[in-house]
């Protein structure tokens, strides 16, 4: 609880070079911002007896209006939503590039059987990916297995085990010869590392950016994609729910949870500031010149340092985070772990407050958006002198409020991608990155769906309708093959009957193993087709044609 006013004349608040009141009036951009160059430091903590003064905030300025960029009185669909970070342009070069690694591995004496992957195809492809997201099995064969206990009937609809795993064994993102050129690279500055995934990485994130503008409190944090690959790229971090993987520092909005901005953490490099890891990350998230000025943006202590408090506040950018070190602050104070619960000691330097306050455990927070003490309370169960235990209201800074109310952000992006994500396991460093960037366009299509509904009045979809919804779009968008394919007809595997055979699709859900040499044209799936079993007939009028 606040400590009863002293008897005895408040400390003054430490002079610093910097002073509120000298900014009134101005804009940040007409100010040379003196205290930026002045190293002082404050010599007392003081107590919410002491009254801190109000700081002066820039104006919200977004450089274009928070929320979808999209036509607001517009209604789009599921699959509309999704090909804006997956456009066909994206798909195109995916399945080029897919196409090239097929042929490369058949040249190189790969044994399977690969007729060339179409965009219809994929999209198909994609349609099963995230219905696996959505109906967990054990592993992909269980998908197709005829086992009563597991019977799911859709995968089978939309195309065989067999071209589904052809698919996922040849994915490739970028260009092989490129690959190729790159790898001779190894061990010298002119290797990218992450050349296996560019393609895919630059189109998402350039979506991510283009379509949506963040409202005013932003959050950046790590994200986790698991994996358990032996290769450079994966990092542990103890504090995560996934101790092992890729890490993704990102930038999120904090009312909606929409991925903005992120990038793959690879390291230590050569364009290093020297400031730490924290904050190479936040300068290389936070593009001020694309979002404009006075955003508040919260992190946690990984980030947080005064010299990057001082350098977002020369772009117009403010900051609130918890804070790891104390080492410039004073050293007396007389919070300890028998203070009081809601006990608060603050201190300032020049633009910048350092709060501590007493919880079930010290924290230490810097801010450059908010006042020492407001008059906010939060409720806690604290034990009475009586040895009873009772709910009270405590006081609370309100920059540790604020920090609990936005932070919250990046647990609901990370949640709706974890809940239903479709990460498949692979030895294949570039294909768990691939099954990420899809997670990260459905999360962020279901966000814009959910925003756009807001602005209509219209009740948006949940998220698990959502993803349902897109998969009967994807297949159908999979089933809508150019004119010159958009019929079915039988066809060779090899260049007779005697070459190429494969095991029928229909005599196989029936527990036989029938070989044929034809296959359909559009469907990409072995079928009998002579008098005595038709199974072509069969597949087209019992599976191809099934409403979705």
């Amino acid at each position: 609880m606040p400590q009863p006013a002293s008897t005895e004349e408040k400390p003054k608040l430490v002079a610093t070079p910097y002073s509120p009141r000298l900014t009134r009036g101005k804009s940040s951009s007409d100010l040379d911002l003196p205290w930026t160059k002045v190293d002082s430091k404050p010599d007392k903590w003081l107590d919410i007896t002491n009254e801190d003064e109000e700081p002066l905030l820039p104006n919200f300025s977004p450089k274009r209006p928070p929320g979808p960029q999209l036509t607001t009185d517009r209604t789009y669909t599921p699959l509309q939503l999704f090909q804006l970070f997956l456009p066909n342009t994206a798909v195109k070069t995916i399945v080029r590039n897919t196409n090239n690694n097929a042929e490369k591995r058949v040249k190189a004496g790969k044994k399977f059987v690969w007729l060339p992957l179409t965009i219809a195809e994929f999209y198909s492809y994609v349609a099963l990916v995230v219905y696996m997201g959505l109906v967990k099995a054990k592993s992909i064969a269980d998908y197709w297995a005829r086992k009563r206990m597991y019977n799911f009937s859709y995968p089978q609809s939309i195309m065989s085990r067999a071209r589904f795993q052809a698919i996922s064994w040849n994915l490739h993102l970028c260009d092989p010869q490129e690959d190729e050129e790159n790898n001779k690279k190894k061990g010298t500055t002119g290797y990218d590392r992450l050349l296996k995934i560019k393609p895919l990485y630059t189109d998402v994130l350039s979506a991510c950016r283009k379509h949506f503008h963040p409202n005013r409190e932003i959050l950046v944090d790590e994200r986790m994609v698991a994996t358990k690959a032996r290769i450079g790229l994966k990092r542990y971090m103890n504090d995560k729910p996934i101790k092992w993987g890729y890490k993704l520092f990102v930038l999120a909005d904090s009312s909606c949870g929409y991925t903005w901005n992120f990038f793959v953490y690879e390291g230590k490099t050569s364009t290093s500031s020297g400031k730490g890891a924290g904050y190479d990350s936040v300068m290389r998230l936070l593009d001020h010149k694309v979002l404009g000025k006075g955003y508040m943006l919260y992190m946690d202590n990984f980030y947080t340092s005064p010299t990057l408090f001082l350098d977002l506040l020369q772009n117009g950018i403010l900051a609130c985070g918890t804070l790891r070190h104390s080492s410039s602050l004073p050293k007396v104070s007389d919070l300890s772990g028998r203070s009081e619960l809601g006990s608060i000691r603050w201190c300032r330097q020049g633009p910048l407050l350092f709060v501590k306050w007493m919880d079930a455990r010290e924290v230490l927070m810097c801010s450059s958006i908010h006042k020492a003490f407001t008059g906010d309370t939060v409720t806690r169960n604290a034990k009475g002198s009586d040895g009873v235990w009772r709910t009270r209201l405590i006081p609370v800074p309100s920059a540790v409020k604020d920090y609990s109310k936005y932070m919250g952000g990046v647990d609901l992006s990370d949640s709706l991608i974890e809940h239903y994500n479709v990460l498949h396991k692979t030895t294949k460093w570039y294909k768990t990155f691939f099954f990420h960037f899809l997670d990260i366009a459905v999360v962020n299509s279901f966000i814009l769906h959910q925003e756009l509904a807001k602005a209509q009045s219209k009740v948006p979809l949940n998220h698990k309708l959502f993803r349902e919804t897109l998969v009967s779009e994807l297949a159908r968008a999979g089933r809508a093959s150019p004119a010159q394919t958009e019929r079915c007809y039988p066809e060779y595997f090899g260049s007779d009957a005697t070459h190429g055979r494969r095991v029928c699709v229909m005599c196989k859900l029936q527990g036989n193993k029938v070989k044929t040499p034809i296959y359909c044209s559009h469907c990409k799936v072995a079928l009998c087709f002579v008098s005595s079993r038709n199974c072509f007939k069969k597949w087209h009028m019992d599976y191809h044609l099934e409403d979705l």
